[in-house]
This record gives C-alpha cells, structure tokens and sequence, in this order.
C-alpha cells in the first residue's frame, strides 16, 4: 500500500519549505520509490525530511531504518539536520552510515561464516600491497611484469562486481600473469583468512556471500529493517546494488535517492544501470522526479539540458527554476593553453574589482594535469588559489621525483633530491645501502651523490648493490654532459625513460597511473617555456613557496569528478576540445558508453555555476614540443545555440567552432602552422659538479668538470702503505696499496678487499 500525499492544507508545519515533488518523496513511505533528484534541486532535504517523518510519525523506531550514504561527512550531515527537524539529538540508529561501515558492522556479528574472527582487522592499502608483494614473491612471478599495485587493481574491481575466486571468467583470469588472475586471488583471500584480515572490498563480499548462503541471516535483516534509503544510488557498484537488492526484497520499502544524468564514477566501479533498471528490480516503484533546481539561473540550466539530452540512457527530467534569466553561458576560443590561463586570470581579476569573492570562483578541469598553466599564471598574478581533492602540481608524488632528478643534475649536493631518488624506482638499493652511503658522507664532509660514487669504487657493500649505484651515478655524469646540448625538456624525458620511471609507470594498472603519466608529460610542456634547467628549478622554487604565503579568500581549482556535490557563483571550464574532454582514452577505452559518461560530466561541471559559467577552448595544445591544432569539443556543438554567447580571441577563424569539425580534419592548421617554436630557444651551455672541496655553492657559480674526477675525495693523510687498520665489518688488516682514498687492506679473516678509507680507523 502506498500513502498518498495530504493536501495542502493538511500539510504539517514543517514541511511547508518543501515543493509539492519533495512533500510527494517524504509521505510517499510505503512500496519503493525513486526520487530522480537533478542536479541542484534539494534532494538532500528531500532525504532528511523523509528519514525524520518516518521517525516522527513512529513508522518506525530509529533502529528499524537502514540508512546508506557514500561518505561519512554525508552520515554525519544527515544526523545532524534528522536532529534539528524533530527536536532532538537523533540516538539509536546505528545504520546510517556509508556501505562500509554498515557491512563492518553486520560482519562483526556474523564472521564465524566466513571463517573470520569477530576481532578481525581491516588492512589498508600499504598492508594489502604487502600481503600481494609477499604472494608474488612465493609463486615466483616477476614482480617488475607483474607489479602487487596492478593485482591489487583487479582484486578491487572484481570484488566491486561481487566476484570470488571461483567467480572469475577466462577473460578475468588472463587479466594477470598470463592466466593466475584466480589464483592469486584464492591465495589472498586465503592469506587474508590466515591473519584474521580482510580489505574494504571484503566487507560488501563477505556480507553479500552470507546472504546468499545463509538465509536466516539474510531474513532477520530483512525483517528489522522496515525501511531502506540510499542516497547517491547511481553511484553504486554492482556488490552495493546485489546487497541492496537482497536486503529490500521482503518489505520492498526502499527508497532511493539519485541521478542518473550525474553518475560519473565508472571508473571506480559505479553502474549507471542499477539505477535505470531500479523500475524493472522493483514493479510497480513510483519515480518522482525533483526538477525545481534552486542553484543556477535558466539559460544555465537549459544549456546543461540541452547538452545532456543527447544521452540516450537515461530516465528522462526536465530542470527549472524560478531565478531570472541571468547571463547565458559564455564559450570563448582562445589560441593555446598559455592563452587561456592568462585569459580565465583576467576574467577573475574583473571580477575581484567588481565585489565577487576569490572562494566563489572555480575552475574545473577534466584531468589534473591542466591545472599546471593556471598555478604558474596566478603565480605571475599574484592571484590566491587552492588546489581541491588533489595536490598542487609540483607536490604530486611523480613530479616531485621527477624534479628531484633534475636536482642532482644540476647541483649534484642536492642530498635531500638524491635521497629521494636513489631508489626510485626500485633498484635492489635497500636501508643499508643508504646508510652506507651516509656514514661515508658524513666522515668525508661530502655530499650522498659523492659518497655514492666511492662506494661503487668499494668492497662496502654486495657486488649486486655497487653495481647498481655505479650504473646510477654514469647515468647522472651522462646526463649532466648531455644537459648542456639539449633542451630542459629534451633532459627530463630522457632521464625518466633512461632511469626506468617511465617504465615503472607502465607496468603500474593502476587507475591512478595514466594520469601519473599525463602529470609527466605537461612537466616536460612545462620545461619548454624556460632557457635553462636552473631558471625551471627557480620558479619551480617560487611556486612552491607560494603555498603558505597567501592567506585568505582563495580561487578553487579542482577536477570536474572532484566538484561533484559543490557549486560556486562563477565558475570556468577550460580545455573543452576533442581529445582533452571528452577524454581521448576514455574514448579509445569504453566507446559510447564512456562518451556518455564523458558527457554526464560535462552537464555535472555546467551545473556547479550558480551565475556565470563560461567554457573555453584552445586551437592548440603544445604537446612533446610540438604545436598540435585542435578542434572544439562535440559538447560546445550540443550547446543549444539560444543559450550561450560566442566568443574568441583567434583571427580569421571566428566561426569555425560553429561549423561541422566533424568534417575538417583540422580546421585550425592555417593558424598553427607559423607559430614560434621556442622550444629551440636555449641560453649559454651551462654545467654543474661538485666543487673540489665539496663545498655547497651557489647554483650559478659551482662550476667544475662534469667527469667522475669531479666526485674525487681528498685522501687521508694519517694512513699510508702498511699501515694496520681495522674495519667495522671485515676487522683487522693491514694496507697493501693505496689510491687516492681507495685502499686495499689484506684483512686477516676476509682476504684482500678494496675499501674507502673513512670507514677504517687506524689500529
């Protein structure tokens, strides 16, 4: 049976706020229900008032009601305005929470079932890579072909689409290691089983598996839960939806909250179709669509509509408002991405001198790696801003490896840049290696990269690690050499493809690994606009130092996946060209469902603007030091033409992102083809060593030969030929022969070694 909504005079006082739709969603508390909630529309209100009418009209006791939410920020949220809607501190309910931490909860109760403890741990991502590493490492596999990040990746994905072991198909199974893709994954699981442990995956699996197995379980849940409400239903993966399914089959009082139109999260597992099926799993469900957007003005919303009805899988909604008309979207072609940094810094200028706050301005771009130009503009600027939902660019992880690199290059005393990147990636050089290295830095006064270049000289350490680090340190000589006769950028894409990190960054599957790659690759763009390495490295400095100069109101630059849920009084979207967004691997990747999904994002970045949105385009993008024409993106082609206001800043080529680029194979080649390259534009060969005496210079005046003599230590003047010495690790011995600092001591239980004389004392 299903309540029908009170007239409106019978509507209690405090839902009087709400419109007709979301009064419909709230008493609407029998049978299932889908609140199709557009972007901006009060969903979140619509949610709460639900949940605290069910309580209030005691339909139910507060632990009665299953209550899931994707973030805990949104549980707490929620409990809090239940609280302010009936009065009083909501107590007692102890499923409203996130799908994992209900499933953690439920599993604790019931882990004898699943040959678990009820103390079991729950491992994070470092303890589960090393569980994976050690697995590896017993079946023999090449941890290099085969890395534990990349296996780690799939046991996530398949646990997301509710997959054991002996789930898996063919095509799952030759996903890893030629065909073990199972059996790695029964010998985690196992593994897991062993150390009382399970991962974040197992709490939906394990939940998932007793109910499919243990019916009596599965009923006493579905008998205490007299209602069901999930909130952001189309970003639920297939193990969420399968546990959601089983739970609300009984009562069929489930009411979910989301929108299609905005479910942007394949990439993490989500599945669009749960929530358009949502009809077909539960006959007879009465969708009721909140379209009454409170956020954004008309001629933002209908270009928003306009685009997005171009999907075709989707249920359908109609967004308005009752705001003015406003300002229609602005598109704006300029001619490169240097162009359109400068131009959005302009734009926030004007609106700084007219009143608008820096926090309600955003930019959203598709991939992080275009954040790069705006950092560098405001910088120039002095325009505050705020990286969210990710690090500043120079601060990720690759980039900082990447730039130490280029420290020890150019200024080889750099310890804190050759400290970092010794091992990185991987080379077999462990603890001791670096200790060894430190210890001999220390008693010679010599920098790590100088201590390191003797040790490979040295009996010090295995033949295995010497090796190693001498390869390193004429890896670091070479380069240094080749700096002078190529260009910064030339430098920095051979040392990430001679070093191995290029390399280490494909054997990496992980999600998050291609845009790792892409982050590389605007470094290099980067590197193109500077003469020499060292002016790169300070402006890199002054960036970086600009992260706790500037207080107060800021300029928001995120992704668009990161905005999700947010939303600003201006905001800009750059990059909008074919290639860049949509994105050209996720169209290589997924075909038309990702296109689809490309273009739910672009509706997601529209719809953030509460005034003013405005999209940019470039005709060209420099990539690889080379000026590449591109054409607008389709989605500036779906704008309804009434709803948007066409700008540009190229000559001759006003109209041409209006004209059929389908059929123009580069409609912007006339303007490209004369641009300045100035990426053959260097400065005077310059050329950084250690000074003789291993002094720290300034970086502009440490100049010496760029050839190992200039790694050369001064000997000790206290140890000659037939001195008797001792030596920490091969004991008493007695000096034969002596070269420069090297030695070579016939040790009376070791033999003869070659040895560096800081690390033996004179016996």
């Amino acid at each position: 049976m299903t309540d029908h909504p009170l007239p409106a005079a019978a509507v209690p006082n405090w839902l009087s706020r709400l419109n007709a739709p979301q009064r419909e969603a709230v008493l609407t508390t029998e049978g299932p229900v889908l609140m199709l909630a557009g972007a901006g529309t009060g969903k979140t209100a619509a949610l709460t008032h639900r949940l605290a009418h069910l309580i209030r009209e005691r339909r139910a006791w507060p632990s009665e009601i299953l209550c899931v939410t994707f973030t805990n920020k949104a549980a707490r949220e929620m409990r809090h305005r239940v609280g302010q809607l009936i009065g009083e501190a909501v107590e007692g309910m102890p499923w409203l929470g996130t799908f994992h931490s209900i499933c953690a909860r439920m599993l604790r109760r019931h882990a004898e079932l699943v040959g678990l403890q009820s103390s079991f741990t729950i491992i994070d991502t470092d303890d589960q890579l090393r569980v994976l590493k050690a697995l590896i490492q017993d079946q023999g596999l090449d941890e290099k072909r085969w890395p534990p990040r990349q296996l780690a990746g799939l046991i996530d994905g398949w646990k997301n689409r509710g997959l054991n072991p002996d789930d898996l198909t063919p095509i799952d199974n030759e996903a890893y290691a030629n065909g073990r893709g199972q059996q790695m994954y029964r010998l985690y699981q196992d593994r897991l089983k062993a150390l009382n442990a399970c991962d974040f995956g197992d709490l939906l699996l394990h939940m998932l598996n007793i109910f499919r197995t243990d019916r009596s379980v599965l009923e006493q849940y579905q008998n205490r839960f007299k209602y069901v409400m999930v909130d952001e239903y189309q970003d639920t993966n297939a193990v969420q939806y399968l546990w959601l399914r089983l739970l609300a089959q009984t009562r069929k009082n489930i009411c979910v909250v989301g929108d299609d139109d905005q479910s942007i999260y394949s990439w993490r597992g989500a599945e669009v179709a749960n929530i358009l099926r949502f009809e077909k799993d539960f006959p007879g469900a009465k969708v009721i669509r909140l379209e009454q957007n409170y956020r954004s003005t008309p001629q933002i919303l209908a270009a928003a509509s306009g685009l997005i009805a171009a999907n075709s899988q989707r249920l359908g909604k109609t967004l308005w408002t009752e705001l003015n008309a406003g300002e229609k979207v602005r598109v704006i072609g300029v001619w490169d991405a240097p162009e359109e940094a400068r131009r959005v810094g302009e734009e926030i200028e004007r609106l700084e001198r007219e009143g608008a706050p820096l926090d309600e301005i955003a930019i959203l771009v598709r991939a992080q790696y275009q954040t790069r130009e705006f950092e560098d503009r405001f910088i120039q600027i002095g325009l505050n801003y705020r990286i969210v939902g990710g690090f500043r660019f120079y601060e990720r992880a690759e980039i900082r490896d990447a730039l130490a690199y280029l420290r020890v290059i150019a200024q080889p005393a750099d310890d804190l840049a050759f400290e970092r990147i010794y091992n990185q990636p991987k080379r077999g050089l462990g603890a001791k290696a670096l200790e060894a290295m430190h210890r001999h830095a220390r008693r010679m006064g010599m920098p790590l990269a100088a201590a390191a270049l003797d040790i490979a000289d040295s009996d010090e350490l295995p033949a295995r690690a010497r090796n190693t680090i001498g390869a390193l340190m004429a890896d670091f000589l070479r380069w240094r050499d080749m700096a002078e006769s190529v260009t910064p950028s030339e430098l920095l894409r051979t040392v990430l493809a001679e070093s191995g990190y290029d390399a280490m960054l494909k054997a990496d599957r992980s999600a998050e690994s291609a845009g790792r790659a892409d982050n590389l690759v605007e470094l290099a763009r980067a590197m193109e606009d500077y003469a020499t390495l060292p002016d790169f490295l300070e402006h890199v400095a002054l960036v970086m130092d600009n992260e706790n100069a500037n207080e107060g109101e800021k300029v928001t630059i995120m992704t668009m996946h990161a905005a999700k849920g947010l939303e600003f009084n201006h905001v800009f979207l750059p990059g909008w060209e074919e290639g860049v967004f949509p994105s050209q691997r996720s169209l290589d990747e997924g075909g038309l469902a990702s296109l689809e999904e490309e273009r739910r994002l672009a509706y997601v970045g529209i719809t953030r603007a509460r005034r003013r949105c405005t999209i940019l385009h470039a005709a060209n993008r420099r990539i690889y030091g080379q000026w590449t024409s591109s054409i607008p993106s389709r989605f500036i082609e779906e704008l309804p033409e009434e709803t948007i206001a066409v700008e540009t800043t190229l000559t001759g080529g006003a109209s041409l992102w209006r004209a059929n680029w389908s059929e123009s194979e580069d409609p912007f080649a006339h303007v490209a083809r004369d641009r300045p390259d100035r990426s053959q534009q260097r400065g005077p060969g310059w050329q950084r060593a250690l000074s003789t005496g291993y002094e720290t210079k300034p970086a502009r005046v440490a100049e010496s030969t760029r050839s190992a003599a200039s790694f050369a230590a001064k000997p000790r003047t206290d140890i000659t030929v037939g001195a008797r010495v001792f030596h920490d690790k091969f004991g008493y011995g007695e000096v034969v022969a002596q070269e420069g600092n090297k030695l070579e001591i016939a040790f009376e239980q070791a033999g003869t070694k070659r040895v560096i004389d800081s690390f033996v004392k004179l016996a």
